[in-house]
């Protein structure tokens, strides 16, 4: 039978393995050349509709820190994504995104008191490698201002991670993603209609898959992100996002048809093994130990004293 800290180690990893499709499911059915309104259309309506199931408002500080968190996890992060892929090749910002879970453990050796373990370190290397070997081409090509902002954007989500994890926070996760998907769209909003304009007329396969992306890829996975954060050690839970680029590369060659060369099954296993030597440890040291509980997942808020 499962430990808690196992389930919630699995639920959360659901988060990334969506992430995964968005890929397949962006270039199958959305309009070209709209990565901002893909984002806008994931992160506000999921948000509201969150919002309109729990009915809980932020209070007090934390109406400027679900800002900040918003624009970390979402807003921002879906700005510079959008610079990378169209200065990048996929496979360079995907690696550079690789570069997450190091960066979450070194935030949260300062920010959280996590030890910073040479296991960890390691791994993250072991990650890296693994996405490259993944998703990198050799027609690959650098860009200054491309690799800048897909560095920038793997460093506003891990220092997103980490103020997450610090903050504790007020309300339930339902609650608290509905205030980041709200802040980080309504950020986004004005950028997408600067750069790319009025949306065009969307057609019945693009519904579809923008109502997978807010319901599916956005609103059940944030939930269970940030539920993960909470319960989970920073480092340990940001090694889950590398599941995100072997299930992009995995969902091509199941569902197009894709071919996968031996470099690339080898990445997949080095990544695999990046993942579970680092949450392994968690599971370790709550074998004999009170493993941390994810906050439920349904409306309503805690007491004030809770807010910091």
């Amino acid at each position: 039978m499962l430990s808690k800290t196992a389930r919630v180690l699995l639920l959360t990893a659901v988060a990334p393995v969506t992430w995964g499709t968005t890929y397949l499911v962006t270039t199958e059915l959305l309009p070209p050349g709209r990565p901002l309104l893909a984002g806008v259309l994931r992160a506000l309506p999921a948000g509201l509709l969150l919002l309109a199931l729990v009915r809980v408002l932020p209070r007090g500080s934390w109406w400027w820190r679900a800002t900040v968190l918003g624009t970390l996890n979402i807003g921002a992060f879906f700005a510079l994504l959008f610079v990378a892929a169209y200065r990048l090749p996929g496979g360079v910002a995907a690696i550079a995104g690789a570069l997450q879970p190091l960066l979450v453990a070194a935030l949260a050796t300062v920010a959280l008191r996590e030890r910073l373990r040479l296991r960890t370190v390691l791994a993250g290397i072991a990650g890296v490698v693994g996405v490259a070997l993944v998703v990198l081409t050799a027609q690959a090509r650098l860009d200054a201002l491309g690799v800048a902002a897909a560095l920038a954007g793997a460093g506003s989500m891990a220092l997103g991670i980490v103020l997450a994890k610090r903050w504790t926070p007020p309300a339930s996760p339902l609650a608290t993603t509905a205030w980041q998907l709200i802040a980080g769209g309504l950020v986004l909003t004005p950028v997408a209609l600067l750069v790319e304009g009025p949306p065009p007329a969307l057609d019945a396969p693009a519904v579809g898959g923008y109502v997978y992306l807010a319901l599916v890829g956005t609103a059940l996975a944030y939930v269970l992100w940030f539920r993960g954060i909470a319960a989970l050690p920073a480092a340990s839970a940001s090694f889950l996002s590398l599941l995100s680029p072997v299930v992009a590369v995995l969902a091509g060659w199941a569902v197009l048809g894709q071919a996968l060369t031996p470099a690339q099954l080898l990445g997949v296993a080095v990544v695999l093994g990046a993942v579970l030597a680092a949450t392994r440890a968690t599971l370790r040291s709550t074998t004999n130990a009170q493993p941390p509980v994810a906050a439920p997942l349904r409306g309503g808020s805690r007491p004030a004293s809770v807010c910091r």
